[in-house]
Order: C-alpha cells, then sequence, then structure tokens
C-alpha cells in the first residue's frame, strides 16, 4: 500500500490516557521534535518510494497539505479487495457502515451517514468517480480497474461544496495512456469467483482507449436456517468501464462510460445474533449504476481551460424481512412484516474550470459548477395502506475559486472558496410539500513553512456546511402511527443546515536517504448544530412495534485527534508501512427530542484508534509476501442506544508474483477468523418468543476470506 498525506452514556476513560488533554500535549511535543529530526537528517537521494499524488485538488502543487490517504491498484490485489470496504481499513480515522450487502456509507473523522431508508440523503461524505458525484451511493465502489483511491479527511467545501463536511472519497479508475491487455480469474471461499478482461492502449497517433469488464459473484457468509439456503445474502456484480482519448494540439477530449450493476440478497439480521438467520422473505440489495462524462481541455489565452459534463443514473432497490423471521415461529405473539424503498437517482452536472500557470509566485484557478438532480422512491410496506411516493428535485449553482501564493523559497499559502445555492423541492403522495431555498459557503487557507527540500509543515484552517432538509420518513410513517402520536411527530419534520470549523496542523517528510516517509496530521474541528440521527419507537395496536428514523439539530460538538502515516524501505527489498489514527470525537451539548441527554457522550462510528502495520519482503524475482494487521477500538454504531462494534484486530497476509505472462496473488483477509459487527441495533426487541424484550442485535462482518486470483497478460511476456 502506499499512502500520501498531501496535503453508554458517559464517555470511557481513553487508551492513550487522559483524554483529549493528553493527546494534545504529547502531539504538540512530537511535532516539533519530529520536525527538528527531518531538518538534522533528511538529504537529498534518489528514492525507490512509489511516487503517488493526489488527484482530488483544484491546484496540484508538490505535496498538497490535507491529510490523505492513497490505495494503490497493487494494494488492492493484495488484499483480494472487490469492493472499497475491503481495504478501508488502511485509512485512519475512517469508518463504514453496512445494513445492507454491503457498506453503504462511510464515515471520516467520525462524520457521515450510517443509513438510508425514506428520507433524502444530504451526505456529509463526498463520493466521486473519475470527477462524476456518486456522494450517498457507496454500494456502487466496486474496484475492478480502479488506478487508486484517494480518502481525504476534513471539510473540502472548495471542491464540493456542502457535500464534503467530513471528507471526500475519490475513486480513479486506470487511464488511456496505461498499456493493459490482460484476462483474470479468482477464486475464494464462500462460493466466490470473479472473471475480468482489460483492453487499453494506442487506437491511432492521436486516439487512445480503455474497456474493462468484471463479473463477481459470492454465496455471501450468511446461512437462512428455515429456507435452507445459503445464498440468501449473496453478491452478484458486474463492473463495466470504457473510455476513449482524443488529442490534437492544445486539445484533449476524454469520453467515458460505466456501468455498474449490483444485483445482491440482502438478509443479515438474526433472532439468535448468529450466522443463521430465519427469515421467510430474504430481502434485496440491488443497484445499477449508468453513468457517462465527457471532459475537454484545451490552451485559452494562455490558461488552461477546462469543461466536464457528467451524466448518472443510479436505480436502487433494497427491501428487508422486517420480521427477521416465519409464519408460525411464536403464535399469538408474532408479526410478519416486509419494508421495501425502490429510489431511482438522476444527476447531471456542467463544471468549468480555467487555471492560470505559476506568475511571479502566484497561480489560481477559478470555476462554476451546475447541477440538476432528482430522486424518485416508492416504497412498498406492510403497515402502509399504499405505497407512498416521493420525490424531490433539486437544482445547484455554484463559482469557486483559490489562489496560491509564494512568499519566499520557503513560505507560501493558499486561500480558496466557494458559494453555492441550492433549490430543492420536496413532494410525497402524504401530501407533504417542502421547498428550500439555502445559501453555503464554503473555504479554506493555510500556510506551508518548505524548511527543507525534503520536509514542511502547514496549518490549515477550513470551514464545511451540510445541507438541511426534510425528515422524510417520519413524515411518511404518520399515517401509519396511532392517532394520538401524528402531531407530536410532525413536529419534527425539517432539520436545519450543519457548519464546521477544522484546523489542522501538519508535517511532512520524505526522508529520500532512507527511503522514509512521513506524514503527520493534527486537527481539531468544531461542529455547529451538527445534524444527529434519532429514533422514535412506538407501540401499535396489534402489539407490534413501529421502529422511525429522523434527522434533529444537536447543539454542538468537538472532534480532535492525529493521523500518521509512514513508509520505511530499510532494505531494497523489504518495505515496511504503519498507519495510526486517535480521535476523541463527542457531543458537546445534545438532548434528543425524546429528552435524552447525551452531553459528553462518544460520537457513532468513531473509534477511539485505528491502526494498520505491515510489511512487505520481496523474497525474489517471482514471489513477495506481506504480512498485515489492521486493528480498530469498539464504538458505539448509534446515538440512539448504547450497543457497541467489538475492538477488533485481524491478520491479513498475501503471497503474490509473476512469472512470463502471469500474475497471481493467494491472500487472506481475517485469517485469524475475528468476530466482527458492521451495524447495530438496540433500542426494540424483535423476537416474539422472547415476548418482544430488548435486546441488541448485530449484523455480522466478514469471516475469513481466502482466494487465489490469476491474470494472464495477452501482450508480452515476462521473465
Amino acid at each position: 500500500m502506499n499512502h500520501l498525506l498531501v496535503t453508554p452514556s458517559q464517555r470511557r476513560p481513553h487508551p492513550w490516557g487522559g483524554g483529549q488533554s493528553a493527546l494534545l500535549r504529547g502531539t504538540a511535543c512530537l511535532l516539533p521534535l519530529l520536525a527538528w529530526t527531518g531538518i538534522a537528517f533528511a538529504q537529498e537521494a534518489e528514492s525507490t518510494l512509489e511516487e503517488v499524488i493526489v488527484t482530488a485538488t483544484l491546484l496540484n502543487a508538490g505535496i498538497a497539505p490535507v491529510s490523505a490517504t492513497i490505495i494503490t491498484e497493487q494494494t488492492q490485489s493484495r488484499r483480494g479487495a472487490a469492493h472499497l470496504e475491503d481495504v478501508i481499513t488502511l485509512a485512519p480515522n475512517v469508518a463504514a457502515s453496512s445494513g445492507a450487502s454491503r457498506s453503504r456509507f462511510f464515515q471520516i473523522r467520525g462524520i457521515g451517514e450510517r443509513s438510508q431508508f425514506v428520507e433524502p440523503v444530504n451526505p456529509s461524505v463526498g463520493i466521486l468517480l473519475d470527477g462524476i458525484d456518486l456522494s450517498g451511493a457507496g454500494g456502487a465502489l466496486t474496484l475492478f480497474d480502479v488506478r487508486q483511491v484517494e480518502v481525504l479527511r476534513g471539510p473540502q467545501g472548495t471542491l464540493m461544496g456542502a457535500n464534503a463536511l467530513g471528507g471526500l472519497i475519490a475513486v480513479q479508475s486506470n487511464g488511456t495512456d496505461s498499456d493493459a491487455r490482460d484476462l483474470s480469474i479468482g477464486i475464494e471461499n464462500e462460493g466466490g469467483y470473479r472473471l475480468g478482461a482489460r483492453w487499453g492502449g494506442n487506437l491511432t497517433d492521436s486516439m487512445n482507449g480503455r474497456i474493462s469488464l468484471q463479473h463477481y459473484e459470492s454465496d455471501g457468509y450468511v446461512d437462512n436456517d428455515y429456507l435452507n439456503r445459503s445464498d440468501t445474502n449473496s453478491r452478484e456484480e458486474l463492473t463495466a468501464r470504457g473510455t476513449l482519448t482524443w488529442t490534437r494540439d492544445t486539445h484533449t477530449i476524454e469520453a467515458a462510460v460505466y456501468l455498474t450493476r449490483v444485483d445482491n440478497g440482502y438478509d443479515a439480521f438474526s433472532l439468535d445474533n448468529t450466522r443463521a438467520t430465519l427469515s421467510d422473505q430474504p430481502g434485496e440489495d440491488d443497484l445499477t449504476l449508468k453513468a457517462v462524462r465527457l471532459n475537454w481541455q484545451n490552451m485559452l489565452l494562455g490558461l488552461d481551460n477546462s469543461l466536464q459534463l457528467s451524466h448518472a443514473s443510479t436505480d436502487t432497490t433494497y427491501s428487508y424481512d422486517e420480521d427477521w423471521s416465519y409464519a408460525g415461529i411464536a403464535p399469538g405473539w408474532e408479526y410478519s412484516s416486509y419494508d421495501e424503498y425502490l429510489r431511482d437517482r438522476s444527476m447531471n452536472s456542467l463544471e468549468w474550470r480555467l487555471k492560470a500557470p505559476e506568475v511571479d509566485g502566484t497561480k489560481w484557478v477559478i470555476g462554476t459548477y451546475l447541477r440538476e438532480e432528482s430522486e424518485d422512491l416508492s416504497r412498498r410496506y406492510t403497515y402502509l395502506p399504499q405505497p407512498f411516493s416521493s420525490d424531490i428535485d433539486t437544482q445547484t449553482m455554484a463559482v469557486f475559486g483559490q489562489v496560491n501564493r509564494t512568499f519566499s523559497e520557503r513560505l507560501s499559502g493558499f486561500i480558496g472558496a466557494r458559494l453555492e445555492q441550492r433549490d430543492s423541492e420536496y413532494r410525497d403522495s402524504a401530501g407533504v410539500a417542502k421547498d428550500f431555498d439555502h445559501n453555503y459557503w464554503t473555504g479554506r487557507l493555510g500556510v506551508i513553512w518548505q524548511y527543507h527540500s525534503n520536509a514542511q509543515l502547514y496549518a490549515t484552517l477550513a470551514r464545511g456546511a451540510r445541507a438541511g432538509g426534510t425528515n422524510a420518513g417520519l413524515l411518511a410513517s404518520i399515517e401509519a402511527l396511532p392517532e394520538q402520536n401524528q402531531n407530536s411527530v410532525a413536529a419534527l419534520g425539517v432539520f436545519d443546515e450543519e457548519t464546521l470549523v477544522s484546523l489542522e496542523l501538519g508535517w511532512q517528510l520524505d526522508w529520500t536517504q532512507f527511503d522514509l516517509r512521513s506524514r503527520l496530521t493534527l486537527f481539531t474541528m468544531d461542529r455547529d448544530d451538527q445534524q444527529a440521527k434519532g429514533s422514535l419507537v412506538i407501540p401499535r395496536a396489534d402489539g407490534s412495534t413501529a421502529f422511525i428514523d429522523y434527522t434533529d439539530n444537536a447543539a454542538a460538538s468537538e472532534h480532535r485527534g492525529l493521523e500518521w502515516e509512514l513508509q520505511w524501505r530499510p532494505i531494497r527489498r523489504m518495505m515496511a508501512e504503519l498507519t495510526l489514527g486517535l480521535l476523541d470525537a463527542q457531543f458537546d451539548r445534545y438532548i434528543t427530542a425524546t429528552g435524552a441527554d447525551l452531553s459528553g457522550r462518544d460520537q457513532p462510528q468513531a473509534p477511539d484508534w485505528q491502526y494498520s502495520a505491515g510489511f512487505t519482503w520481496q523474497a525474489s524475482a517471482l514471489v513477495s509476501v506481506q504480512l498485515e494487521v489492521a486493528g480498530s477500538d469498539s464504538y458505539f454504531f448509534s446515538d440512539r442506544h448504547d450497543v457497541r462494534a467489538s475492538e477488533t484486530h485481524q491478520l491479513n497476509a498475501s503471497l503474490s508474483g509473476q512469472w512470463r505472462r502471469w500474475r497471481w496473488a493467494l491472500w487472506g483477509r481475517n485469517l485469524f477468523d475475528e468476530t466482527t459487527f458492521v451495524r447495530g441495533f438496540g433500542t426494540f426487541g424483535n423476537d416474539p418468543r422472547k415476548e418482544y424484550a430488548l435486546e441488541p442485535y448485530r449484523q455480522y462482518g466478514e469471516p475469513r476470506m481466502v482466494g487465489l486470483s490469476l491474470s494472464y497478460d495477452l501482450t508480452e511476456s515476462r521473465q
């Protein structure tokens, strides 16, 4: 892996002792010490560390001042990764939430959504696929023919506006400038296999092309004892991409098409809290992504001019057996319910950028952004008298810009901002009509001290925002509630904008003489009017229970911590890598709509610490060995209950190599088969055999997985 930092109701004691004050005291001492070390020892020499560059920035210049992790194609191969969830543990202070067949939502520094049902989502973690906005559609992040994944931590509002409060995940496909003619096959336990093909390279003197296709299947790792099946939580995923690039003089035109088809089962929760379910109506987790983009780059009056037109259509089916059981499991107590969400999202966007080369130490970029987005939902639910439907149309207009300025040989700075207007119209079959017309501003500024040719310190200040909206799921469920609860529930129908201010201090060192690269970031973030998930549990007349999610505005919260990534090649054939994330994220003041006081409590999906440590040994020209351990502290699944994910430590390993035209990788994840959980509930009981006694329920994460991947190069013999 290659990383690049470019730029129950009370809290538990912190494992590093003394909470955030000890953390800040310790790191305040650590940063100058490390900086002094860089001054004393950094030398000019040729490095054998692979150079990696973050592309999800407005102005690329050297080492950008942002905390980021880059996950390369080689790392994906060694993990046997088919989806982003298979490698996300390599990014410090980043977590994932499932409640589906895949991890659909990601959290950065404790910020991010955890689920979506009826309500439209205003994302706080942005997702880009080659510049196409897929925020909220994490299930589509399959990794075949992906060159690198960039995880940028902290608000990225200058780049994405009110969609990147917590950070940004940018997926970059392989380009047409690299040759590829290979076939691949893979097998793994749990009935998994994959077949793929890639072709790319020169078509003419002025045109390049690339096409890739992969089919992946797995039975999943859940057994349905009632139906006597092992594939009710299965995965069937197709990834197809094609790109053409035409270059003439100063003009470059690139056109790309994307198709991702996910046809997965969803049958993950068990009344017995095991991997064996009892559902008689297993659900689905299907997604079809169709996207195109057209990018034109040229020179205009000596300036770099770029225009990108994008379209993305995402159709999803998300359904589940709400009772997790079958008719007859507990006569007199049982209920039977099925919930299905059919969501169609369409997005068209146009972005224009004009970039100036550096003149007298100054360079700048300005741009405009237009986006038209519509989302239609149809919900079919047992306890609704008829299907519920809704649609929301959103128009977004934005202007943005950034200026970089070099003040001296060692000191430089930058400032960037984005102004955004967003108009939304929401309508549904329950008669709810809400219109929003909001303006948002985000920005980032900083200074960089290049105290040595191979080392720098930086400080940045950023402001992020997240749009307000409608609690559509809550409003849509009013008809299904007892009459005495309807008025109080309706009062929670809307929520306001959230804002965040972030301060980062960073240190970056490339110690080329000893092949060592270190990236350290300290951060503090204050959130105002935080959007927090709440839940209402309302009994029905038949003894069943209505579970209604909604978003509420907490008063304030604080997030503090650090991220450190280190690469070191002590000898030519060996590479050691380390990542560490420490996070202190808590509600400052927050009393929920139901009266619960969560002030001082840990934020959900925000483990206090995360790490990964590994080494790679190139044993010979044919074989390399990689061992890696990755771990995470326990954390709350939600701010609505006290159910936690357990502390984890997982061992991953791989043997990989190549011979002539063959490349191969024998890989294993979670080799000690440690039990992990990826989603949890704790506000209800769902087992009629126990008369619906309140108890926690958890969705199991991936067990031990081992597999073999082979690829055959159709072009040239490799020795």
